[in-house]
């Protein structure tokens, strides 16, 4: 029998080198054997069949029994915080982590001898709702009315709600960009939104690339006037969810990978796969320390 390389198999089959190695690890390419630190694979070997099932992961439950009963110190606790911090931080926000768990174990902001921007503690409390928005509603369809509602969520009681201009919980009015490109025309959202949600959602599964992809996609329309990325990296997280992955929190040190992974997707797909399988590997021990089954 003939063996091919982790490297070899990833460009057969279009997928990442990481993807390849952890399908080695998880058992799931027969004859796959170790060599040192090497991977071997039959040259034949098919690319695993995706899941036809989907079951309600360990993690979801968790996180909804401890939503329920508010317990403090656990998966859910610990979340709330993460997530919420790092997802408003790349977005400018200056409120520290320590700040962010203070608001929401006390509700309060505490003493702090620098200003403190309203709208940080505003979009910080709605983060909050947010993410009990998709722990509640994980397994439900996307659709443009739950997308709207995250964003209504989120923005609702902002400086930005009392702006003629500025649509909360509808899709934006006025052309924007990020980071220097243009993004899809207002008069243009709704044919995008629609298109890409009938795509993804006419797919029988949800891979962690087909997740990734709705991603890039979302984040390429841009519908929303502002908080685009944080209603984007809470819908990967519900969608990891529903379709047992487990989800991952983009972290400041891996914001710059994560930014060149989306402008780079449709060039080399495992810029952001690498970033975000990093992430999820962070995550990973969050769970196991909580000794969580993913």
């Amino acid at each position: 029998m003939e063996f091919i390389s982790v490297r070899l198999f990833a460009e057969k089959y279009g997928i990442s080198e990481r993807t390849a190695r952890n399908y080695c690890a998880n058992g799931k390419i027969e004859g796959a054997f170790l060599t040192g630190k090497t991977w071997n694979i039959p040259t034949d070997a098919a690319l695993p069949e995706r899941k036809s099932k989907r079951k309600v992961s360990p993690l979801l439950c968790t996180l909804r029994e401890q939503k329920s009963s508010r317990l403090k110190g656990g998966i859910y606790h610990r979340t709330q915080i993460d997530l919420t911090y790092n997802s408003n931080h790349i977005e400018g926000s200056k409120l520290t982590h320590d700040q962010t768990r203070y608001i929401f174990e006390t509700n309060t902001i505490g003493i702090t001898d620098a200003a403190v921007n309203v709208d940080d503690v505003v979009e910080t409390v709605n983060h909050f709702k947010c993410i009990d928005y998709i722990i509640d509603h994980a397994e439900e369809k996307l659709t443009e009315n739950f997308i709207k509602h995250l964003h209504l969520l989120l923005k609702t009681g902002t400086s930005d709600s009392g702006k003629d201009w500025f649509a909360v919980g509808e899709y934006k009015l006025l052309p924007n960009e990020v980071g220097g490109m243009e993004t899809c025309r207002p008069e243009e959202v709704h044919k995008e939104m629609r298109s890409l949600l009938n795509t993804y959602n006419s797919l029988k599964t949800h891979e962690l690339e087909d997740i990734l992809d709705f991603h890039v996609r979302f984040e390429t329309i841009h519908p929303f006037q502002d908080g685009n990325g944080r209603v984007g990296r809470l819908l990967m997280f519900k969608e990891c969810l529903a379709n047992g992955h487990v989800p991952f929190i983009i972290t400041d040190e891996l914001k710059m990978f994560y930014y060149r992974g989306l402008r780079e997707w449709e060039v080399v797909k495992g810029y952001l796969t690498d970033t975000c399988l990093t992430a999820q590997d962070n995550y990973k021990l969050i769970l196991e320390y909580f000794k969580i089954k993913y």
